[in-house]
């Protein structure tokens, strides 16, 4: 069972009970009591109104205000959930989402479903190609088994790693794996796009307790760096797309003035030579500098 189907799963059997303890989930579920307390987490930051109640019986419930004809989900909220997971199965492919989706699309009314909202991505080739690895890294983390794999480095360097699988993370238009490198000794975050010759094996580990400190910033993120660019009227809809209106600013130039951050990384730079002509960063004056040698770079390559 997938955490989507876990996390429905919870809230009917709350709906029908008063208070289900945590070894109760971990047992029906087959899962550590950690994993059914982050659930509890991702449910409550969902506004989904689980207490808990300390003590020999104590355990989660639903506010009972919530219990109206024992469903606490109307169908316009199974139509917000089919929507989100129909972007969801657009990026993983797995026949679990699927399935899912089924599901729920049986509770809701044929006459009611109208979905006022489509989720559209680029079907990518490179996408159904990283699937296999995806489902490995998922097997590997449900069956708390270690994982080895080469792995290329943003410089072309190759290194064999054999790490304890904890976490798949998806960020922006990437997938990555957190887990703790026995090579490196210390939890890292994988592209699974650079990973190639993975292997699930046969030894299990035995997850250690710091990692839910460890998972708690909950996403990959570089260092970042404020910048003033000037732009042209034609990308201000991509601006604020991304940094808002108030990024935003006329300037008597003809040109717009834009506050953004961006990586400090080789993947900022990629991320603003892709406006062209149509953006020129002002300041500050250390990574305008920075910007003018990797474009130096680029122009080298077509010399």
């Amino acid at each position: 069972m997938d955490k989507v189907e876990r996390l429905i799963s919870i809230i009917m059997i709350l709906l029908k009970k008063e208070v289900v303890s945590t070894k109760e989930f971990s047992q029906l579920f087959h899962v550590s009591k950690r994993t059914i307390l982050r659930d509890m987490e991702t449910l409550s930051l969902s506004n989904i109104p689980i207490y808990s109640v300390i003590g020999v019986k104590g355990g989660y419930g639903i506010m009972d205000e919530y219990k109206v004809d024992k469903r606490l989900l109307s169908s316009s909220d199974l139509q917000n959930i089919l929507t989100a997971l129909g972007g969801l199965e657009q990026i993983l492919l797995t026949e679990e989402v699927e399935r899912t989706i089924k599901k729920i699309e049986a509770m809701v009314s044929p006459l009611s479903l109208n979905r006022s909202i489509q989720l559209s991505f680029y079907n990518w080739e490179g996408r159904s190609e990283l699937l296999e690895t995806l489902k490995t890294c998922q097997e590997s983390i449900l069956k708390k088994r270690l994982l080895s794999f080469d792995y290329t480095d943003k410089d072309g360097a190759v290194t064999n790693r054999r790490i304890e699988p904890y976490e798949l993370h998806f960020n922006e238009s990437s997938w990555y794996l957190k887990g703790f490198c026995l090579h490196r000794q210390g939890y890292r975050t994988f592209k699974l796009s650079r990973i190639d010759r993975i292997t699930m094996d046969e030894r299990v580990f035995l997850p250690r307790d710091d990692w839910s400190e460890q998972g708690q910033d909950g996403r990959y993120l570089p260092p970042f760096v404020t910048i003033k660019a000037a732009i042209a009227p034609g990308i201000k809809d991509q601006i604020i797309e991304r940094y808002g209106r108030k990024s935003i600013e006329e300037h008597s130039s003809g040109f717009l003035w834009a506050t953004m951050y961006v990586p400090q990384t080789r993947m900022g730079f990629q991320f603003l030579a892709g406006f062209g002509t149509q953006l020129k960063v002002i300041e500050p004056q250390t990574y305008v500098e920075d910007f003018r040698n990797y474009l130096n770079q680029m122009m080298e390559n077509y010399s």
